[in-house]
């Protein structure tokens, strides 16, 4: 499907080691309209789904998104306390999903390892969406709730992971980024990029530099087309693909229409399935992931990086943290001012335009695919996490048998 594949990567490798896998979620749009509040499930690579009909869009407001958010939260509580389980693993955002991995965990008295995608109401309230007061004390409570009741946690970065010990000193945080699927990106595809490229008259052999991914608020796309503006000036044959949808997509059609990009030097098409981005990001010589300029998502863990370093295509993004020390570091890319698109054009055309660079930080994107990245290699952490979880929850479910058994003695 479309967006990020880690859950599913992650619980069909679980599948394949033995363990018996369920996994709620909600369904695509159209499947949620036609069944609202309806529940399905499919076997997809040995692991149960149970789909869930809560429609849901990026094109929602933040009203709406919360009503979706809550809608599902109670649904799938009664859902998962039903199921069979060792232990619970709820994956925010949003946030809301504690709630029924939560019940879930207290109901049958079995641990939840909790993972963060984003540090939610954090990134909300920074960004102005959650505005209210009341909404705002009721997320922090929320998120304090969710630490508190997990038996670990999971961070997408070491910058969330901070964040979380920050605040909550006593947790237990392990930090398991997102990762590059080396299977998917494993066959040659110099003919499919080279495919890709012929499909459009507008790109031939010109420079490219691809963003696949959502068009919505947080993203801040409109820092590209401000980009595109600049390149128009000094280096005209660059173009620019977004490959995506949002409630941002109109925005940023109207602003590269004022500024004279749109279907010139910029584009944007819709969205593809996953096994369709290794051909997409083929034809790259660049690929980007930007940020509305808002420190606080400098702390994220995007997926199209780890697809472009899988891809082994040098990386732009425009914020810092953690993911710019990467880069600095390996020199698998290049992080450009957040506030000053005119200098970031420059900076990718002069990196764009150097063959020798261009070599070594694909080479550089490669090898922390094959080694930091790599999703096989994170994948036994994740497992880690949970059984050494499962682990604890029997010892804490030995001792209070013990101690309600010591309990019933001395009431004899």
């Amino acid at each position: 499907m479309r967006g990020g594949s880690r859950p599913y990567e992650f619980s069909r490798r679980l599948a394949d080691r033995g363990h018996r896998v369920n996994m709620l979620t909600s369904a695509p749009l159209k499947q949620s309209e036609k069944n609202k509040g309806m529940w399905w499930t499919t076997e997809e690579a040995g692991v149960t789904v149970h789909w869930c009909g809560v429609p849901y869009s990026n094109f929602m407001g933040f009203r709406e998104r919360i009503q979706a958010f809550s809608r599902f939260a109670l649904l799938a509580a009664s859902r998962a306390s039903a199921l069979p389980q060792d232990v619970v693993f709820a994956t925010s955002t949003p946030l809301t999903v504690a709630i029924p991995g939560g019940y879930a965990a207290l109901r049958n008295r079995v641990p939840m390892v909790f993972e963060v995608r984003d540090v939610w109401p954090e990134v909300a309230i920074a960004m102005g969406a959650l505005r209210n007061p009341f909404l705002q004390r009721a997320g922090l409570a929320l998120e304090a709730w969710a630490y508190r009741t997990s038996d670990s946690i999971i961070a997408l970065s070491p910058d969330m992971a901070r964040s979380i010990t920050s605040r909550f000193p006593g947790a237990r945080v392990t930090v398991i980024p997102n990762s590059s699927d080396l299977a998917l990106f494993a066959a040659p595809n110099d003919d499919e990029g080279a495919a890709v490229r012929a499909g459009r008259p507008w790109l031939g052999d010109r420079p490219l530099l691809v963003y696949a991914g959502s068009l919505g608020a947080a993203n801040g796309v409109d820092y590209l087309a401000h980009v595109a503006e600049v390149l128009r000036s000094i280096a005209p044959g660059v173009r620019i693909l977004l490959v995506g949808d949002g409630k941002g997509r109109d925005e940023l059609e109207k602003l590269a229409r004022q500024l004279g990009v749109w279907n010139k030097n910029l584009f944007v098409e819709p969205p593809v399935v996953k096994r369709d981005v290794p051909a997409l990001l083929a034809a790259a010589d660049m690929c980007a992931s930007v940020f509305a300029n808002v420190p606080a998502l400098s702390a994220n863990s995007p997926n199209k990086v780890f697809d472009a370093f899988a891809a082994s295509r040098p990386v732009v993004i425009n914020n810092g943290g953690w993911l710019a020390e990467v880069l600095r570091e390996s020199g698998a890319g290049i992080a450009v001012p957040p506030d000053d698109p005119a200098t970031g054009a420059k900076m990718i055309v002069q990196h764009m335009m150097d063959p020798e660079w261009l070599a070594r930080a694909r080479s550089a994107a490669a090898l922390l695919a094959h080694g930091q990245f790599n999703r096989d290699v994170l994948f036994e952490k994740f497992e880690e996490v949970l059984l050494s979880a499962v682990s604890r929850g029997a010892c804490r479910g030995a001792r209070l048998r013990r101690g309600s058994r010591k309990q019933s003695g001395m009431a004899r």
